[in-house]
């Protein structure tokens, strides 16, 4: 199993020095001055614990907000679009701005989408551009920020929320540096096959559409119509001005073997019981490197991996009582290359997963067999890893790495048989309405038997 020893305060392998610092920020390169924050979390007989009232958690979570996400500049990105068959579908680019007020006490949260611009001679500045200012999406304080954001260190989801068209959202974002990564979830309603949708209520929310965002911190321009804005990073923009070390590079190789590699860091975790608890994670184990697994360990996981060292995972379908995890890991930054200034630095892994829980049923005071609706969506867990690369994998071959590489775990025992996933059979009640099933052939049987979430389409 993986290696966990809780902490308050842990060191950091920072390049060949190490630094003491709160377990719970994130690691910062040598080159640049290791800040010293204010945040800690309640002791008790040793360990961290949880805030002990609600005015310390918001504390917490606005000071974790305002230092890794609402920062003086706007995050420009292209917001890539990809439907459930992984096709990229459309791609839109936009800022995100997060504008902290003088005091401190709220931040603005606009969006601006570039409608049209001429390309200069610069490669990062576009020459003549149009920006739609969107309205104010919302204004936080640390009262309201803990409606429908969470913060783990530099990993923050976002919902699990309810959409005007009856889907689901789910966003997952970890920032490293200048540059940050953002993903959203959305499922639909969706039925049991042979049962007419909305004869019902929804008996799965299924995945339809997935958006993922490559940004970098830019200086913040107030000229919404006309002017040169800076958008969002480039593969030209980081080969004149490779990003100095602490800093994501997005356009850059990043060989499936990569991920397969000895791992150490800290951990911070989170859930409604036990609260915010910081871990140093002296080494990964197979078991806890899903990032090594990029299809997922059931057929329920839906999994995309993106260039520049991105990997996100999902529930294909989210049912009633069995909460499904949301996950983005990320490698911003690889091993420095010897001559070079990113000498001695070592390769970065960053992960957040969120598990969420849905449709589960309100049922009435009168009469307990029936069900007069759902309770909103929930935070079940949260979890964000900051690590580094301490070693190569011992024991590994090099074909083992590609099957892991390929979605397959390998195993220490070349005789052992691939274990099937399993998963709780599914009980979707019975309806008032008459229905007959679909014809189901025999394939289509196997994938329900190993995991009924397969019975559930649109």
């Amino acid at each position: 199993m993986t290696s966990f020893r809780c902490i308050t305060s842990t060191a950091l392998v920072l390049g060949s020095s190490i630094a003491i610092c709160n377990a719970f920020l994130t690691s910062q390169p040598l080159h640049q001055p290791i800040a010293r924050h204010t945040t800690n979390l309640h002791v008790s007989n040793g360990s961290p614990d949880a805030p002990k009232t609600d005015a310390e958690d918001q504390e917490l979570q606005w000071d974790l907000f305002t230092r890794h996400q609402a920062l003086d500049g706007e995050w420009w990105g292209n917001w890539d679009t990809y439907d459930y068959m992984g096709d990229r579908v459309g791609s839109t680019v936009a800022g995100v701005s997060l504008k902290p007020d003088n005091e401190g006490t709220s931040v603005e949260h606009k969006h601006r989408i570039l409608s049209a611009s001429t390309q200069s001679d610069c490669n990062t500045c576009f020459s003549s551009s149009e920006v739609t200012t969107m309205p104010t999406i919302a204004t936080y304080t640390p009262e309201s920020l803990g409606r429908r954001h969470r913060c783990a260190a530099v990993g923050m989801v976002v919902g699990p929320s309810l959409l005007k068209s009856g889907a689901m959202s789910t966003e997952l974002a970890l920032r490293h540096g200048n540059g940050r990564v953002r993903v959203t979830f959305q499922h639909a309603p969706v039925w049991e096959r042979g049962v007419e949708p909305g004869s019902c209520p929804p008996q799965g929310l299924k995945l339809f559409r997935t958006v993922v965002s490559k940004e970098r911190l830019r200086d913040s321009n107030d000229e919404a119509i006309e002017g040169t804005i800076q958008g969002p990073p480039s593969a030209n923009e980081e080969k004149d001005s490779p990003p100095l070390p602490g800093n994501p590079r997005f356009f850059r190789p990043v060989p499936p073997f990569d991920w397969h590699a000895k791992w150490a860091g800290t951990s911070w975790t989170w859930g409604p019981q036990t609260g915010d608890r910081g871990w140093a994670v002296e080494e990964l184990e197979d078991a806890d490197a899903w990032h090594g697994r990029p299809t997922g360990d059931t057929s329920g996981v839906w999994s995309l991996r993106l260039p520049g060292g991105v990997l996100i995972q999902c529930p294909r379908v989210i049912v009633s009582g069995m909460p499904g995890i949301c996950r983005l890991a990320w490698m911003p930054e690889a091993e420095g290359k010897e001559g070079t200034v990113e000498d001695g630095n070592k390769a970065k892994l960053l992960r957040v997963e969120a598990s969420v829980s849905a449709l589960e049923p309100i049922i009435s005071d009168d009469d307990d067999d029936m069900m007069v609706g759902f309770y909103p969506p929930i935070l079940s867990s949260l979890r964000t890893d900051m690590m580094e690369k301490v070693g190569e994998l011992e024991g590994a071959t090099l074909q083992e790495r590609e099957q892991a590489a390929d979605g397959y775990v390998f195993s220490q025992n070349d005789d052992a048989e691939p274990k099937e996933a399993t998963s709780p059979k599914m009980d979707v009640g019975s309806t008032s309405s008459q229905r007959t099933s679909a014809p189901i052939d025999e394939k289509l049987e196997q994938k329900i038997a190993e995991d009924p979430r397969n019975a559930l389409d649109f």
